[in-house]
């Protein structure tokens, strides 16, 4: 007899009945390391519990997680008290926790913390050894997955921020025993080339045991060496790998190392316009000044010319020929007065003129003029002049009289 033909969400309900009747999956302890954790906007925690060979998925609903006194992170090892059950939506077992106790730290996230710590202890995370990223790569080499998604966001960041660049891939594997030394080819090959700019290595998110090839000693210590810079992109951004820190720069996601990789042409070109527009300001600015410049020169220069100073000093000298002028003419005017006076004073003591009116000048044989009886004696020779000539005559007689007043004249 055929049975009838049930229904998925039948199906998927009777096993979550045969679940929870069962006495050691409702109720359980599970003991594992944390990996692939995320705490939703609602409170509620969401997880995987692996060991070595397999792994279950977890959750952790609000209620439960407030009484955590801890907070949970990838690489916890944990004993979770709950229950398996089915979510029948998509037919999947998992373990609801309840309740859960530290164990100690996972193997995996052991070994990361003490590769972290020597290479830091070399030097290998210094910031002085990071190289500069070139600002417009012509040609960037990507180390990823041909695959994934991460890729393809690449591709098409870079792509649409700036067009001119060219994008060589290199595909390897991002997980698993053998990644880290495909990885490492693929990093030697891009940087033996001399037309790559810059190198591009991750993938996308995933658990921390998916991403552990990026914490590979040998991994970090080719990166270390390379010529070519390189931004490490690995996982999502609260996922960190030791590659993350040697690289020369580390970008959250894939997708923000291909917009941290390239400028965005539309702002180069809004960039481009606004430098144009200040240099031509600039270079209006500084055609002004040195106009402004050489009308100050060419002040300056009719200021100190030659010519402009010869002709000063052509007009300096006529003033001064025309003052100098009026000075001699006053000058001369002054003497000419003085000379009119003089003349009338020597006029008034000329003995000439007393002489025309009748007055005669005696001097004796030394042409001294007589001017006293007491200046000729008897006998003396003496001369008298009158307008006309002169008379010699001797001194005969000398008779002093009192009053002249008694001659006629």
């Amino acid at each position: 007899m055929q049975l009838k033909p049930l229904k998925v969400s039948e199906v998927n309900s009777y096993i979550k009945r045969l679940l929870q009747t069962d006495i050691v999956l409702s109720n359980i302890s599970i003991e594992g390391e944390i990996s692939n954790f995320k705490q939703h906007y609602s409170g509620h925690l969401y997880f995987n519990l692996k060991d070595d060979k397999s792994k279950i998925k977890a959750v952790m609903f609000k209620g439960d997680a407030d009484n955590l006194n801890f907070k949970l992170e990838d690489g916890m090892k944990v004993i979770a008290l709950g229950y398996v059950s089915v979510y029948e939506r998509d037919g999947e077992y998992q373990l609801y926790v309840k309740e859960i106790k530290l164990s100690g730290i996972g193997e995996l996230y052991k070994a990361f913390e003490e590769l972290k710590s020597k290479l830091e202890k070399e030097g290998l995370f210094s910031q002085e050894h990071k190289k500069k990223i070139p600002f417009m790569p012509k040609k960037i080499g990507v180390v990823t997955s041909s695959t994934g998604a991460a890729i393809r966001d690449i591709i098409t960041i870079i792509k649409r921020r700036f067009p001119p660049c060219n994008i060589l891939v290199y595909p390897t594997l991002v997980q698993g025993i053998n990644a880290p030394e495909e990885i490492c080819k693929g990093l030697e090959y891009l940087d033996s080339r001399n037309d790559i700019d810059l190198i591009i290595v991750g993938r996308g998110g995933g658990s921390i045991e998916e991403l552990f090839a990026f914490n590979d000693e040998k991994l970090a210590r080719r990166i270390f060496k390379l010529k070519t810079p390189v931004i490490s992109a690995v996982g999502h951004e609260t996922d960190f790998t030791i590659a993350d820190f040697v690289a020369d720069l580390r970008a959250p996601t894939p997708s923000a190392a291909a917009e941290l990789a390239v400028p965005e042409v539309t702002y180069l070109l809004r960039e481009l316009d606004n430098r144009f527009e200040g240099l031509k300001r600039a270079v209006n600015n500084k055609f002004r000044h040195y106009n402004l410049e050489l009308e100050n020169l060419k002040t300056r220069l009719n200021l100190y010319s030659p010519l402009i100073q010869l002709r000063d000093k052509k007009i300096y000298i006529d003033n001064l020929l025309k003052d100098l002028s009026f000075i001699m003419e006053k000058k001369i005017d002054s003497k000419n007065a003085k000379l009119r006076e003089l003349k009338i004073k020597l006029d008034v003591l000329n003995p000439y003129l007393l002489i025309e009116k009748g007055y005669a000048v005696i001097v004796n044989a030394n042409d001294n003029i007589v001017k006293s009886i007491n200046d000729v004696k008897l006998n003396d020779e003496l001369k008298i002049l009158l307008k006309d000539g002169k008379i010699l005559s001797i001194v005969k007689d000398i008779d002093k009289e009192d009053n002249i007043n008694e001659f006629d004249l």
